[in-house]
């Protein structure tokens, strides 16, 4: 891990999506054609797609009332990164995988220069023989034990296959991701707990219950870094996000009690629906990929999508707020008024007295999201994405004249 940063801690995040026993109809596949580009159908009483056309649903994970980041917030599981994600122990466990470049997950296309600090480190320079890319995975997988109860993992019988196939070329997983039985309800219990006591316990449980992290059914999505002015400068972290896509939604799912009250698993566009409503409050981040997950109804298609996209690597996200007095906006890179030094490691917060309307005219290059309150929120967008990923999905309008046109 990095100790050096001076103004984010950094973290990982993994949004989970599973299969459903609902099977999609015919109608709504058919509209997920150009890698998940095409808008699926829309309900008759939502500007969101259909609910029932998609076979999936997301895990969000309430936050504790008395948290001091995002109290009360609804998330995707992950949290910070512990000295033990970064272990030479895990070397050990990993080792048959090591003679394949990045343990066997590749590297992505993304010029060195151009990739986000948090992927871009050279780890053995701050002492570590794990790669970033590997460790990140880990802490993923542990805080999604650790908050959930769900455990990604590769079994000792998996393990031989997956290797094999990495060493001749051949590994991609195509299928979606299966959790393997590795022991009774009452024994993971008991381990997560010891987890939660200590991380570095996750490394003795995959030693005993003879399990890998699967960091090869996690696919880099993105980078966003917390804003400023938001939760003080105590509470800033730099995170990675991955797409992880599973054959059928785990049976063990259980929030922790502590930072955790409650655990959610519904579709993408249920969870906007529910916050539109004020029963739930998402952050940006999740506000901005779930509305880019409503572009697939189809869990194959999404599984797929991600999986080749990951290779194209991603962009470093963090939101610049501009502050009026009926209205908020997150600025993010790619708009024209994102100011040059918002990507670097200043305090940043601007102030205007413009309408939506005026803030808007003029302006080419829109990448925003725009919010009235904390439950009324949009994005705006003209740019293309970078590094072939998506814009998000959405038909609603903040006010007339005001549309989010994707």
């Amino acid at each position: 891990m990095n100790t050096a940063l001076r103004h984010w801690k950094e973290a990982a995040t993994v949004i989970l999506a599973a299969g459903t026993r609902h099977k999609l109809p015919v109608d709504s596949l058919t509209r997920c054609l150009d890698k998940g580009t095409s808008a699926p159908a829309i309900s008759e009483h939502s500007n969101l797609p259909d609910r029932l056309a998609f076979d999936y649903e997301v895990l969000l994970l309430k936050r504790s009332g008395t948290s001091g980041f995002m109290p009360n917030a609804y998330v995707f599981p992950g949290g910070l990164v512990d000295p033990s994600d970064f272990s030479s122990e895990w070397l050990d466990l990993f080792q048959y995988f090591r003679r394949s470049p990045n343990f066997g997950l590749g590297f992505v296309k993304q010029p060195p220069e151009t990739r986000p600090p948090i992927f871009a480190t050279d780890r053995k320079k701050l002492g570590s023989l794990v790669p970033g890319d590997v460790a990140f995975r880990i802490c993923a997988v542990r805080e999604t034990f650790e908050e959930s109860g769900v455990l990604l993992v590769v079994s000792k019988e998996q393990e031989s296959t997956l290797c094999n196939s990495i060493e001749n070329n051949r590994y991609s997983q195509p299928e979606l991701t299966r959790i393997p039985d590795l022991c009774d309800k009452s024994e993971l219990a008991k381990w997560r707990v010891l987890v939660n006591e200590n991380p570095s316990n996750f490394i003795r449980m995959c030693r005993e219950l003879e399990c890998l992290p699967n960091i090869w059914a996690l696919h880099e999505w993105g980078n966003w870094l917390t804003p400023t002015g938001v939760y003080g400068k105590q509470r800033r972290y730099d995170t990675a996000f991955y797409m992880c896509c599973l054959q059928e939604t785990p049976p063990h799912t259980l929030q922790d009690e502590k930072e955790i009250v409650h655990f959610k698993w519904s579709t993408p566009p249920e969870i906007l629906h529910s916050y539109q409503a004020r029963e739930m409050w998402i952050a940006p981040p999740q506000f901005y990929d779930l509305s880019r997950m409503c572009r697939f109804p189809s869990l194959q298609n999404l599984h797929s999508f991600s999986r080749q996209r990951a290779s194209e690597g991603c962009e470093q996200w963090l939101p610049v707020r501009m502050v009026s007095d009926s209205y908020y906006i997150s600025l993010l890179p790619g708009d024209e008024m994102y100011p040059e030094e918002g990507s670097c490691q200043m305090d940043v917060t601007l102030n205007t007295d413009q309408s939506l309307n005026e803030l808007h005219q003029g302006c080419s290059a829109l990448h925003r999201i725009v919010a009235l309150d904390p439950y009324t929120a949009a994005a705006v967008i003209t740019i293309t994405p970078k590094y072939n990923h998506l814009l998000p999905f959405t038909r609603s309008s903040l006010r007339p004249g005001t549309s989010s046109q994707l």
